[in-house]
């Protein structure tokens, strides 16, 4: 079975770095929490076991973060999901910062999917998402 649906990733890094991100150039990360919302339409348990991986070919925006993080952990908004940018809106919502305009949005008219979590804003976006923690052995 294939299921379908959205998620966030949470991503650590434990110092500032400068990343390239493909048409983006080299950004700046200082060192902190960053969460990012995403959907996986053709496979969530996929699409996530992917992004948790770090063998892989660098593919999209999030992939250059992922594999300079020092952890990446993902939570999912699945049978009943909210949609992707819906998702990135709440991250605002939830006291999260947006970093880097047009990181991993290129396909909606979203600022970005990206956003510096600080304080509780994580724990507000997992419980007011109705979030749960994604474990590759489904």
């Amino acid at each position: 079975m294939i299921r379908k649906g959205t998620y966030v990733l949470r991503i650590d890094l434990g110092a500032d770095a400068e990343i390239r991100v493909g048409a983006l150039g080299t950004l700046s990360f200082s060192k902190g929490t960053y969460v990012y919302a995403g959907s996986a339409m053709g496979g969530l348990d996929q699409r996530l076991g992917r992004h948790l991986s770090k063998d892989k070919k660098v593919r999209w925006h999030i992939d250059n973060l992922t594999m300079a993080a020092d952890s990446v952990s993902a939570l999912e908004s699945y049978p009943d999901f909210i949609p992707e940018c819906s998702l990135a809106q709440l991250c605002m919502e939830c006291g999260m910062t947006p970093v880097h305009d047009g990181f991993g949005c290129s396909d909606c008219r979203c600022r970005t999917h990206l956003f510096k979590a600080e304080g509780q804003s994580l724990e507000r976006l997992v419980d007011t998402a109705g979030l749960r923690p994604f474990h590759q052995s489904h």
